[in-house]
This record gives structure tokens, C-alpha cells and sequence, in this order.
């Protein structure tokens, strides 16, 4: 019988997977899966990789949202496991199982992991951390840590637009240097962020051409401009369209990135508090296996 370690946050999203746990356990046992859970802690270095040993698990479920999935991975690049993940998306954003078209069909996503169907994704690196979707930093990018956990659990995404709407008066721009592989540029900008999907903040297509497998990562920048063109540039996101074209936006692929400031900048990754910049990030090309 096939062993999956289910690995849940218990406060993630509107903190209601637990009611859902039955429900996983039920459907993978009709698929002879035994499922393990393990539920996060504040500290899980060292408990989990444990746990996942003695269970001689042959895959991994996070479940929670792209934060779960984030602890998961990294847990799992520290503790030198090589096992295939699968993706319960429960959180209040769930942007990289939503680009991985995975969760749509439960029942479906849930034959594919009996079927032991995966595919390889590209990884980011910031220092010793890993993040599978995003690192951003700029005007508006804390705002997931500066949300009342319980605001957030009772409104879900509306409790990030509303913190939002009061960050407008604040908007400055920041002075920022980019470097890649070819180039350097010098940029005046509100934020930027660097992909690995295409889908960020439940925006389903901020980046046209950002592929999870191309070995590479996109960084998009606002660009210092007018009111107007920040509210073009919000309702194209909002719609669905992609802005990597639009002119106020600075747009660049690249393995590695260094981002630097004059001023000081806290990053973001995966919507977990990163490090201050000067930022120094690299593509680890496929360097996980996922269901899907």
C-alpha cells in the first residue's frame, strides 16, 4: 500500500481543512493510499524529516496555502528529501496549485496521485531559501504580514484589499538595481516582483510567457508613473491580462537576479517575510517533482 505524509497547516485559509480531514483520508483509502498526517508547528526543522523517515513515505501532500507549500519545501530541500509533492490548496491564496491547474477536480487530482502522474517544476533560491512562486518587495508586498490573522480567516483575499486601499496614499517609488545574466538597469519603481508562475496575489496572468519548467524566472517592476496608469495597470491584473508589455512595466527573464536598493527594502517570499535587500536569486531548474 502506498503511504502519502499529509502535511497540514491547521490555521490556514479560514482554518476549516480540519474539517475536510476525513474527507482526504476517506478518498485516498479508496484508492489504497494510506494517508499520514502531520500537523505543522512553529518549528518543524528536524520533526518533520523524521516523521516523514520513519513513515518510509512515498510522497508528500502540503496542505494549506502557497505559505504550507513554501515550509514544505523548503523542509524538504533541508532535509535532502526526494519525494514527489502533491497540493491541497486551502490557504487564502493558493496562486501555485491554481497555475498547476491542480484542485479544480479533487477526485480527478486525487487519481492522478494514485497513478503516480508528475512533472518537474523550476525552484527559486534566495540565499538558503527556497520559494516556489514569488519574491517581491516594495509598496504593498508586507501587507500579507501587517493582515489580522483573524480578519483574514473571516474575509479571506477581501482582507488583503482592504489593507490595501489604505496603503495608496503611501505610494513612493523606490530606487532599484537589477542585475541579470546580460544586464544591469536602473529603475524607479513602486515594487517588483520575481515569478516563477504566472499567477500572483490570485492574478491569473501577470506574465504572459512565465513558465514554471523554462529555467527561468521573470521579474516585473512598476514602473514610476502616474495615478492613471497604476490604475490601468490594476485593472488589467484584476481582469486576467497580462502586463509584462505595458510600458510602465519593466519586465525581465533571467537564471539569476540581483536586486539592490539605497534604501531599505524587506522582501517577501511566498508571502513569508525574506530577507533585506540586497536580494541574490537563482533558478534551480526542475528541481521538483509534483503531482499533477
Amino acid at each position: 500500500m502506498k503511504k502519502l505524509v499529509l502535511a497540514y497547516n491547521p490555521v490556514s485559509g479560514h482554518a476549516a481543512f480540519k474539517k475536510r480531514l476525513d474527507y482526504i483520508i476517506e478518498a485516498f483509502q479508496r484508492r489504497n493510499i494510506m494517508i499520514l498526517p502531520y500537523r505543522t508547528r512553529i518549528d518543524n526543522r528536524g520533526y518533520f524529516e523524521r516523521f516523514v523517515e520513519d513513515a518510509q513515505a512515498d510522497g508528500i501532500i502540503a496542505a494549506g496555502g502557497d505559505g504550507t507549500v513554501h515550509e514544505v519545501v523548503n523542509l524538504m530541500r533541508h532535509g535532502h528529501i526526494e519525494l514527489p509533492l502533491g497540493i491541497f490548496g486551502s490557504g487564502t491564496s493558493n496562486d501555485f496549485a491554481t497555475n498547476l491547474h491542480i484542485n479544480e477536480n479533487l477526485e480527478e487530482y486525487f487519481d492522478t496521485i494514485r497513478d503516480g502522474r508528475t512533472r518537474r517544476v523550476d525552484v527559486g533560491l534566495c540565499g538558503e531559501t527556497c520559494f516556489i512562486n514569488v519574491a517581491s518587495a516594495g509598496i504593498m508586498t508586507g501587507i500579507a504580514h501587517e493582515v489580522n490573522v483573524r480578519l483574514k480567516n473571516a474575509l479571506g483575499k477581501m482582507a488583503y484589499y482592504i489593507r490595501g486601499i489604505g496603503e495608496i496614499p503611501k505610494f513612493r517609488s523606490l530606487p532599484l538595481t537589477i542585475e541579470t545574466d546580460t544586464e544591469t538597469v536602473d529603475v524607479e519603481a513602486y515594487l517588483f516582483v520575481i515569478i516563477n508562475s504566472a499567477t500572483v496575489g490570485s492574478m491569473k496572468c501577470v506574465a504572459a510567457n512565465a513558465r514554471v519548467d523554462d529555467g527561468r524566472l521573470d521579474l516585473l517592476a512598476i514602473k514610476k508613473c502616474a495615478v492613471p496608469q497604476i490604475m490601468k495597470i490594476s485593472g488589467d491584473l484584476i481582469a486576467g491580462k497580462p502586463v509584462d508589455s505595458n510600458p510602465h512595466v519593466l519586465h525581465l527573464q533571467s537564471r539569476h537576479f540581483r536586486v539592490s536598493s539605497s534604501v531599505e527594502l524587506q522582501s517577501d517570499l511566498d508571502g513569508e517575510l525574506g530577507p533585506m535587500l540586497p536580494l541574490s536569486i537563482e533558478t534551480l531548474p526542475q528541481a521538483l517533482e509534483v503531482f499533477a
